[in-house]
């Protein structure tokens, strides 16, 4: 019966050292620059900006971002934030939608992004790694500045 539990639990930590390895190889691959490809993007309501670039660096356990924007009138934007995946605010400057982000990891592929406003959730990111890790996509929700309700589909492709 011992060596069942032991078997039992080598195989239980062998499954979680491979499904850690896997999601840190995936994000060693969200790494780096990513470029909006506005075309295969969808936005409601639009405009779609003229361009966005983001720049993910690792940062301890998480990931600083900043991103980069031609916005439709010509004028540019930029945020920025560095967070863990433990679900916990993290300040996110530059945002005229959210003063605060977090982020937690759903799988090797896939991470939640929660931005709120004094307190108050206004948007959810869901962005997935594609298995070839060329493709970035963000599906989002929430409101833009105006209040008004935001569903984009945005696709980041390598510059």
């Amino acid at each position: 019966m011992e060596s069942m539990r032991r078997i039992f639990l080598a195989t239980v930590l062998c499954a979680l050292a491979t499904s850690n390895a896997i999601a840190q190889k995936k994000e060693e691959t969200r790494m780096g620059a990513w470029k909006l490809n506005v075309e295969k993007s969808k936005f409601s309501p639009g405009p779609a900006p003229k361009s966005l670039m983001l720049m993910f660096e690792p940062a301890g356990k998480g990931v600083h971002l900043t991103t980069e924007q031609v916005n439709p009138d010509g004028s540019k934007t930029a945020t920025e934030y560095t967070a863990s995946y433990d679900g916990k605010d993290v300040p996110l400057k530059g945002s005229a939608v959210a003063n605060t982000t977090s982020l937690k990891r759903l799988n090797a592929t896939t991470v939640m992004r929660t931005d709120k406003k004094d307190g108050k959730v206004v948007a959810t990111l869901k962005s997935v790694i594609s298995k070839d890790g060329k493709l970035y996509t963000v599906d989002v929700k929430g409101v833009n500045a105006k209040g008004q309700p935001v569903k984009n589909f945005l696709v980041f492709e390598r510059p």
